[in-house]
């Protein structure tokens, strides 16, 4: 079993995986959204992160209209969001550790994901 950030997917199968042409994953690529990992030969490998990835961006170019400009924008948003969210979580068991709670409980926060909702 392979780990969710290892690449190990090649062009042809992601791009089978998602119903999508291969010069759709070369175009977000060159538009810096994603960042395949590469062989040796320079051959592309994609991890199961950037295929998750690829399905945000399709999630919100196909089904929200966002164009790829707006894609950049609001990854590095959620990117940000997850940073902050990090941080916070540091501060807070630096709070605790200076307070002495042993047993404290800290709740972890998934990923800002892009919900949709159908009509």
């Amino acid at each position: 079993m392979h780990s969710y950030e290892e690449p190990v997917f090649l062009i042809s199968v992601v791009a089978k995986i998602l119903s999508i042409h291969p010069q759709t994953l070369r175009q977000y690529e060159k538009e810096g959204l994603i960042e395949p990992g590469r062989t040796d030969g320079k051959m592309r490998l994609y991890s199961q992160k950037d295929i998750d990835k690829i399905k945000t961006i399709l999630r919100l170019t196909r089904d929200l209209g966002v164009n790829l400009a707006g894609v950049d924008i609001i990854l590095r948003l959620k990117d940000k969001l997850d940073e902050l969210d990090s941080l916070v979580e540091e501060l807070q068991y630096s709070i605790d550790k200076q307070n002495n709670k042993k047993n404290s409980v800290t709740v972890k926060r998934n990923s800002y994901d892009v919900i949709i909702f159908k009509k």
